[in-house]
């Protein structure tokens, strides 16, 4: 079967050409064998009595041992004997005084588990290089006549300490994780914990071919056990030590940002990749239009939502190489912010929509899904690319589970958000060694295990988070607020606040005070020890406006904060923060994603990760100009662009001689968007450049019409 996947691949990327199927596969039913067994009494003792336990190593299929096992799995396993997945490792359980006891097994890892995959914190990449590392423990079996407490649990230690032996005598490696799945209705997983096996999450119930989410699977509890200290940093080696060459695999020039962007898209065809490419450039054209006015065109409509159906396109895999590319520009700054956040898509005006769940805090509040991006800035807050998104819908079912928030695990909450987009953090920050990496987070980031996290490794990227609960600290020095609050002022900063809705933007003046705490750990949290941070608390005082609540940021970071400037430099880190809110309005009301209609919640995620890169494109563009205003309009604009625009802008078809810069291109880009450049306005926004993004695609089309008739003969 592998044979003939690798070929039907090889045959859809054009590298060989099969010869038409002579007829339809044939598959045999299943055939229940029967294997000669003894019969085996009723054994309860103590685990002494039996002796030493043997593992007896299964060897090919036509031994002895391996009749025996088939027959055990057949007659008292639930799920049979086989057939196993992959690489495998077949043992019997013996004692010398009463024979057979049961089996046991370890066959190929399954390929995507979410509770697994979030404990290990791989990227795609790893996982594709590591899987085979891992192993699945897929059978295991004690008789239901053998009655020995602790057996189980025995049974399972041994096991492990063989199995790195035989593995690397069969197959030429060890591996470095197991692996196991305990059905809940069936098992509690006690031996598991017995013989310590760590419990990292649950299954969602919809196995490898539940494209539909209909959650027919029971669901499993998912355990894991490190064969080796450091399991996690063997697993989460990138295949390549350094940021990885972002440009298209093709040696001729990229032909435009799109294809720069997603033209080295491994979407396991080529055509895929080309039909991706045509929608960026599409969607960015026109970044408010449905899908129909954005392709222009009923053939590419209709291959724009035969796209977004296609059973390999998913959100991850679009914005695998927009991560790529984003880690490209990290790595050639000294300091990026990771700023991860939190929204919602509201799709309660589309009803018909598959697989939408609640988005409120109330069953009636609308109906959508969740988003929880993280969004990568320099510090002058120039947006560089994203670095992880996350996308789900909420199971309605589940709907008042906060109440049992405190008996739940972090990895079965919604909270769990926070520690993956960091660990995706901490993969990029393995990748761009010279670049420190800050992940920031508002209110709802306030976490310990996130906290926890960021302290086990001392390479691990900097945390920065809004503090929202009065901690209490270590060694009776009271609460969080009151130890930071006693501090003396060591300064104070002006701090830039941007207009939102009617209350104008302002400058506000913030006292500064910081200390070293020692945070207790909670004591619902088991297993979690105390945890030394700094703390930066910048509140305004006075002169602020009366009608507005004055600012108070009680900030908590592992990066040490040792004086003024320190502190002052983590505020404005923090400041920058906002840079996601602006960004989550752009392809909110700029790119109209929750307008989308594709009748199923794959689809309109797939869609969205379109729209989130344009919509990228665009606060890129907006924040460029006013960072590197001087430099020429050629670093963005293509020539037709900026071309057609001075024309319609001064009414001339002569273009000037010199370039026009940055900032002049992209003021009469907003102007075509309702921008006027008073000198009260300032500089233009998202909203008049993404309008005017709409009208320069049809005059640069126009353009290079007129410009053949008018100059057929260019020099």
């Amino acid at each position: 079967m592998s044979c003939r996947v690798a070929l039907l691949k090889m045959q859809r990327q054009g590298v060989l050409e099969l010869p038409e199927c002579n007829g339809k596969p044939s598959f045999q039913p299943r055939i229940e064998r029967q294997w000669p067994i003894e019969q085996i009494g009723s054994v309860c003792c103590d685990l002494k009595e039996l002796g030493g336990i043997e593992l007896v190593r299964v060897g090919s299929r036509e031994s002895k041992a391996s009749r025996i096992w088939n027959a055990l799995m057949e007659r008292y396993h639930y799920l049979g004997c086989g057939p196993l997945c992959g690489a495998q490792m077949r043992y019997l359980i013996k004692s010398p005084s009463y024979g057979w006891l049961g089996g046991l097994s370890f066959s190929g890892a399954a390929w995507r588990v979410g509770a697994r995959d979030s404990w290990i914190g791989w990227s795609d990449g790893a996982r594709k290089r590591h899987l085979g590392k891992v192993v699945c423990n897929s059978r295991f079996l004690i008789l239901p006549q053998v009655q020995v407490p602790n057996l189980a649990s025995h049974v399972l230690s041994l096991s492990v300490k063989r199995l790195s032996r035989d593995w690397l005598e069969r197959y030429g490696f060890e591996p470095v994780l197991l692996e196991t799945f305990v059905e809940r209705d069936r098992f509690r997983g006690s031996c598991y914990r017995g013989a310590n096996w760590e419990h990292v999450g649950s299954t969602c119930g919809r196995g490898r071919q539940d494209r539909n989410r209909k959650n027919a699977v029971p669901v499993k509890d998912v355990y894991v056990f490190p064969l080796r200290k450091d399991a996690r940093q063997v697993l989460c080696c990138e295949p390549m030590s350094s940021v990885v060459n972002s440009a298209p695999k093709e040696s001729k020039e990229a032909e435009d940002w799109a294809e720069e962007e997603f033209g080295g898209a491994d979407l396991g065809d080529r055509r895929l990749t080309n039909r991706l490419v045509s929608l960026v450039r599409d969607f960015y054209a026109r970044p408010q239009a449905s899908i129909p006015h954005a392709c222009q065109s009923r053939a590419k409509t209709k291959a724009a939502y035969r796209f977004f159906e296609h059973p390999h396109i998913s959100m991850d895999k679009v914005l695998e190489q927009h991560y790529e590319r984003t880690l490209g520009r990290v790595s050639g700054q000294d300091v990026v912010l990771a700023v991860q956040d939190t929204t919602t898509l509201n799709y309660t005006a589309h009803p018909a929509t598959e697989n939408l769940g609640p988005i409120g805090y109330r069953l009636d509040r609308g109906i959508g899904l969740i988003l929880h991006d993280t969004m990568t800035f320099d510090p002058g807050g120039t947006p560089l690319g994203l670095l992880d998104v996350q996308c789900w819908a909420r199971d309605g079912e589940d709907f008042g589970k906060k109440k049992r928030r405190h008996e739940v695990p972090i990895e079965e909450k919604e909270s769990h958000k926070w520690l993956i987009s960091y660990r995706k953090v901490a993969e990029a920050q393995k990748r761009c060694p010279q670049t420190t990496l800050v992940s920031v987070g508002d209110r709802e980031a306030d976490i310990y295990e996130l906290f926890d996290l960021a302290l086990k490794e001392p390479t691990a990227p900097k945390l920065l988070v809004r503090a929202s609960q009065n901690r209490i600290l270590a060694e009776g020095q009271g609460h969080l607020w009151e130890k930071v609050n006693d501090q003396e002022i060591a300064g104070i900063q002006e701090v830039h606040v941007p207009r939102r809705g009617r209350r104008p933007a302002r400058v506000a003046c913030l006292s500064v005070r910081f200390a070293e705490v020692t945070l207790n750990p909670p004591q619902k949290k088991k297993g979690i020890k105390e945890l030394t941070l700094w703390a930066i608390l910048a509140r305004e005082e006075e002169g602020g406006p009366e009608d507005v609540k004055p600012i108070e940021w009680m900030l908590l970071t592992t990066c040490p904060v040792t004086n003024f400037e320190e502190a002052t430099e983590k505020l404005s880190w923090y400041a920058l923060r906002w840079g996601i809110e602006v960004y989550h309005r752009t392809f909110k009301s700029g790119c109209k994603i929750e307008e989308r209609q594709l009748g199923h919640a794959d689809r309109i995620e797939a869609c969205l990760a379109i729209d989130m890169v344009v919509a990228w494109r665009i606060f890129h563009l907006t924040k460029l100009g006013r960072e590197t205003p001087d430099v020429p309009c050629t670093v963005f604009f293509e020539e037709a662009e900026w071309k057609a625009l001075n024309t319609y802008i001064t009414q001339t078809p002569t273009p000037p001689e010199r370039t026009p810069s940055l900032r002049e291109a992209t003021r009469m880009l907003a102007g075509l968007g309702g921008f006027l450049g008073r000198k009260s306005d300032g500089e233009p926004g998202t909203k008049s450049l993404w309008i005017g993004l709409q009208r320069l695609d049809d005059l640069t089309a126009m353009w290079k019409v007129m410009i053949k008739l008018l100059v057929p003969h260019p020099q």
